[in-house]
């Protein structure tokens, strides 16, 4: 047994140090809310266009001072494109769905928020509070594209999921799931790319 421990240690230590390689070669991103802190891993490798997009957001202080206006309890939280008055930020250009590559909408990860054209997303995203399976890509038609979840929440979901539990009602311009308490993102800062 002891010759066998020897002898799979090589390999046990080339996979800790690839595994802690491609974890280190993810941007990472930390957000300060008036609520408590969180920070999300990106995915470039299977959301490339959509994570430079969010990373170019993120470099021009687009998210600082805006609000999460959208609250739904077991389902997600959404911000980025509104500030404390609802006043709606200007975007860039939409970007394309990439949905079909591969990271479902579990619990814990960010997806872009889009309309109903699937091609529309721009500096909207929420992070889901469960699996939201249908949220998934099934097929490339105007109902099957589903929501690009680009990376995941790797610390502060404790955050987060308080934010999904906080009380909602109408606000602004929405008749419903706007937190009564605003949770604001006082900074959202690129920590490692």
């Amino acid at each position: 047994m002891k010759n066998l421990i020897m002898a799979l240690l090589p390999f046990m230590a080339i996979f800790a140090v690839v595994g802690s390689l491609e974890a280190a070669g993810k941007p990472k991103v930390h957000f300060k809310t008036n609520m408590g802190d969180f920070t999300i891993e990106l995915e470039p490798e299977y959301a490339p266009s959509t994570v430079a997009n969010f990373l170019q957001y993120v470099r021009d202080g687009h998210y600082d001072g805006l609000i999460f206006h959208r609250v739904i309890k077991a389902f997600m939280v959404q911000g980025g494109g509104f500030d404390d008055k609802y006043n709606k930020k200007p975007t860039r250009e939409p970007i394309e769905n990439e949905a079909d590559k591969g990271i479902p909408n579990e619990r814990g990860t960010i997806a872009m928020a889009r309309t109903g054209d699937p091609h529309s997303a721009t500096n909207q995203f929420f992070i889901n509070v469960k699996f939201n399976g249908f949220l998934n890509h099934s097929s490339k038609t105007q109902q099957g594209w589903g929501y690009t979840a680009f990376g995941r929440v790797i610390d502060g979901m404790n955050i987060v999921g308080r934010i999904s539990l906080m009380e909602t009602g109408a606000g602004g311009p929405f008749g419903s799931d706007v937190p009564i308490e605003q949770v604001v993102i006082e900074k959202a800062e690129i920590i490692s790319e």
